[in-house]
């Protein structure tokens, strides 16, 4: 049955095929946060490993809620690694070095590329495709990426 809630179904469908890249997005860092969690090595092993853990677990309940977005708005998200890997604008990184430090900038790097992807569709949900909800659900989202943002920004100083 198609959600009936005041927006046109294409409009509909055009929210959520991007929200499905913002899944994609949020998988393959979740997916490069446990990496990290898993592999980082050096003196600063046990903090670093801690919180990596935290920010992994705050990327699962982000994973959950855009797909749940997504089924609010009538739409099916995108739920295979195939489809999240032709999805997102992330890219895999293999690292030689599994030092904290390199994790961290790579982490960040990814964060940054998030908000600007959310940044950028903010007021097109609201004013092209009259979706205050999803406008207002990606700058919330937005906020979290830029706190986490910081986080690892904070190591590095």
């Amino acid at each position: 049955m198609e959600a009936q809630i005041g927006i046109k179904q294409e409009f509909l469908l055009q929210v959520a095929i991007s929200l499905g890249k913002v899944l994609a997005d949020e998988f393959v860092l979740y997916t490069k946060t446990r990496k990290a969690h898993w592999c980082v090595t050096g003196s600063d092993f046990h903090s670093k490993h801690l919180f990596f853990e935290a920010q992994y677990n705050q990327l699962a309940d982000i994973i959950d809620d855009v797909a749940e977005r997504i089924r609010s708005l009538g739409h099916f998200p995108p739920a295979t690694l195939k489809e999240y890997l032709e999805l997102t604008h992330l890219t895999e990184q293999s690292r030689e070095k599994n030092d904290s430090l390199g994790y961290i900038k790579e982490l960040l790097s990814d964060h940054e590329s998030i908000l600007i992807h959310l940044r950028e569709n903010i007021d097109g949900y609201a004013n092209a495709l009259k979706d205050a909800g999803s406008s207002d659900y990606i700058t919330g989202l937005m906020e979290t990426h830029e706190k986490m943002a910081w986080m690892l920004r904070a190591h590095l100083d």
